[in-house]
């Protein structure tokens, strides 16, 4: 099926492919997507200074580093489920100024896990004119995870850290309960703006239930 934009993109969307701009990048077809695919993040994003934070949770917030690379330090196995992956275009609440309302992006939900346990939640936004030249690896990740592979871009470059709260009638709290979570307490999030070679990502990642996050005296 084949649509157009005002910037005369095609899209393409079918048989795992995608077509931007007449060029084709093979993606993983979805198959078994998860049945609250898509979750999406609605959130009043703020600078985290203006929250009142426990010291762990701040730190674990505002990690400047791979979260990833953070994860696996506490656990013996990490798992990487992919919820699923589509084409959307940017919704108002979502949108910043590197990555504006009604631009095409690809919108993939992963939950990361330690030791079987679900800790995050993770939705990232990748624009349809940032998946070109070597960053249309990103359209393709399958269970790698993506804060692995862009930490090791050279180029890599990372806007501030915008903190939120998600209270239990939220749609991450839907889903944690859909993981047997407790939500029996405001679950905290964080968002940033990614730029690699000029080409802006987002990334949220929420802490669910139970995660390390909230362990006090866990780093």
């Amino acid at each position: 099926m084949e649509s157009s934009t005002p910037e005369s993109k095609k899209l393409l969307l079918c048989a795992g492919f995608l077509m931007v701009n007449n060029t084709n990048y093979f993606m993983t077809q979805q198959q078994n997507l998860h049945a609250l695919f898509p979750v999406h993040i609605h959130a009043a994003w703020t600078d985290e200074q203006l929250c009142e934070l426990s010291e762990n949770l701040r730190n674990w917030l505002l990690e400047p580093s791979s979260l990833t690379a953070r994860l696996k330090k506490h656990c013996s196995v990490f798992e990487v489920e992919v919820l699923g992956q589509q084409v959307e275009i940017c919704q108002p609440d979502e949108a910043t100024d590197e990555v504006p309302a009604g631009q095409e992006v690809l919108v993939r939900e992963v939950i990361l896990h330690c030791d079987h346990r679900p800790y995050v939640f993770a939705r990232s936004l990748l624009p349809l004119s940032s998946l070109t030249g070597a960053e249309k690896e990103l359209a393709n990740l399958g269970n790698q995870p993506l804060g692995q592979v862009i930490f090791n871009h050279p180029n890599l470059q990372r806007k501030s850290i915008q903190v939120a709260e998600f209270n239990r009638h939220s749609s991450v709290a839907h889903l944690a309960r859909h993981y047997q979570l407790p939500v029996i307490h405001t679950m905290w999030g964080r968002r940033s703006v990614f730029v690699i070679d000029n080409k802006p990502l987002i990334v949220a990642e929420v802490f669910l239930p139970q995660s390390v996050a909230y362990m006090e005296n866990v780093n």
